[in-house]
């Protein structure tokens, strides 16, 4: 298909090769590589306008889905671990994202641009269900400590909708091939992103009649453990009439569900390409490093010592591709190009938003609404709970393991004149299995004061040695990080569908 239009192209009269010489005195018409090189600029010597402004206008659906699976141990003495470790079917997870992706770009000098993102979410919703039966077993496979139950299937999160976050970035052109025939084009830039909406929180199933008798606030502070809108577990009073009708406004504590994650990132990157005749190959790197915000939930554990993981994850991502140009009518400002792409991403351990955000962080499970405590205390080797530490609660945030994906995306874009272009396109992702709960009970950096050791020492005869093996780490929870009860991610797969429409002035 591209062989012939590509014939088709070479055969107008019209149409002009990237490689055609032109005079000095010839205006710059579409010299500009492809999209994922392309900054916008100001001040061309040959260029009537002086300044450039481009302003994008995008909507973009994205479909995941994946299986979550649950450790189970049995004890095998014949074995030399003594363990037997197998997996369990929990659910099944689907999350649909529509969001509506909007872009402003200003030419500030020759290669240089400054850029505005808003990504906007339309709609998010994610559920669990059944998965081979699960939903019939779940007391079993969702067992917590004591004979429990952390969650119920089937599992519906609260839709979210607003602005995902606000980035604001600056690109510079180290080298543009239109420009010197003899260097590539390269790309370097980076962008910050601010969080501007509520984060995210976890939200349960309660929702309907939050002033009734027995109602359950949808979307508690993790400090609520009775979920009942009073912080520190305390109980509320319901201003009720005797036929348990509402007097007066909703809970104190309810929050909203959120929509971003409550970080303020940085982003750089750097793309290098070089157009051959019709075909412009690329290639190059993002990386995104996210500090948490203390007013999200990250903030709680804020200068807590025993946390070992309590910020979000790095990413990196590498990419290649190319870009096709079967056609182009110069003098019209026309041009038709493909873009197919590879994408492998990294992304390391840390506290993250995972399938099982909402589902964990409002969990009925006492064990798990009850806090834990910051720090212990004692002399003479007995370390016991400070009862005046700061308390830590379960947020939903928590340890997912470090996993890779890649990616495989197409795209068509099409300038029908000077100002306007269009790009569809399409794109899949498989994303590696992965732990997405395991934190460690005890954190190793700090063995010089037994007094606060707690349970971190080892233990010779059933009696503790002495011998500090570090501090209690306040997040870790045994029904969801101890080895034989972590939750795991499979099968994970995400296709993407986009649309963008470009006008440029």
């Amino acid at each position: 298909m591209f062989a012939l239009l590509a014939g088709v192209a070479a055969l107008s009269p019209a149409a002009a090769s990237a490689t055609e010489p032109k005079k000095a005195s010839e205006p710059r018409i579409m010299s500009e590589p492809g999209e994922i090189t392309n900054v916008v600029d100001a001040f061309d010597d040959d260029n009537g306008n002086p300044w450039d402004l481009h302003f994008t206008l995008g909507y973009q659906q994205s479909w995941q889905s994946a299986k979550i699976r649950r450790e189970s141990f049995i004890d095998q003495p014949g074995l030399s671990s003594g363990r037997y470790v197998s997996t369990m079917n929990i659910a099944s997870y689907k999350e649909v994202t529509s969001r509506l992706n909007l872009r402003a770009d200003v030419g500030l000098y020759k290669d240089i641009g400054l850029y505005l993102r808003l990504p906007f979410i339309l709609s998010n919703t994610r559920e669990l269900t059944d998965l081979d039966g699960s939903e019939k077993a779940q007391k079993t496979v969702l067992a917590g400590s004591q004979g429990e139950q952390l969650f119920s299937l089937p599992f519906k999160s609260p839709t979210r909708s607003g602005i995902e976050y606000l980035a604001l970035g600056l690109d510079f052109g180290i080298f543009n091939q239109a420009r010197d025939a003899t260097k590539p084009t390269w790309v370097f830039g980076f962008e910050g992103r601010f969080t501007v909406s509520e984060p995210m929180h976890a939200c349960g199933p309660g929702g309907a009649g939050l002033n009734q008798k027995n109602a359950q606030v949808q979307c508690a502070d993790p400090s609520d453990i009775n979920r009942d809108g009073v912080a520190g577990g305390g109980t509320a009073k319901l201003n009720q009439d005797e036929q348990g009708r509402s007097l007066e406004g909703s809970f104190k504590g309810q929050r909203s569900a959120g929509v971003s994650r409550g970080t303020t990132a940085i982003e750089i990157h750097s793309i290098m390409s070089r157009r051959v005749k019709y075909v412009e190959p690329y290639g190059g790197f993002r990386a995104l490093i996210e500090f948490a915000k203390s007013s999200s939930d990250y903030g709680q554990v804020k200068g807590v010592d025993g946390v070992l993981t309590a910020g979000p994850p790095l990413q990196g991502w590498m990419i290649v591709g190319i870009q096709f140009i079967p056609w182009e009518m110069r003098e019209q400002f026309q041009r038709l190009t493909f873009d197919l792409r590879f994408t492998g991403a990294y992304r390391s351990e840390g506290r993250d938003y995972t399938p099982l955000f909402d589902a964990i962080g409002s969990s009925d499970s006492p064990t798990v609404r009850r806090p834990n405590f910051a720090s212990f205390q004692g002399t003479g080797g007995n370390s016991l709970v400070n009862p005046n530490s700061q308390k830590i609660y379960v947020s939903g945030l928590t340890d997912a393991a470090a996993h890779g994906s890649f990616s495989l995306s197409g795209s068509a874009m099409y300038q029908a004149a000077e100002y306007v272009k269009f790009q569809v396109g399409v794109g899949y992702t498989k994303v590696q299995g992965h732990f997405i709960t395991g934190d460690q009970p005890c954190n190793p950096n700090f063995t010089n004061d037994a007094s606060k050791a707690g349970p971190c020492q080892q233990i010779t005869n059933g009696t503790r040695s002495g011998a500090v093996t570090g501090i209690p780490n306040p997040l870790y929870r045994p029904p969801l990080d101890i080895v034989g009860r972590r939750f795991k991610i499979d099968d994970s797969d995400q296709w993407d569908a986009w649309i963008n429409a470009v006008v440029m002035f």
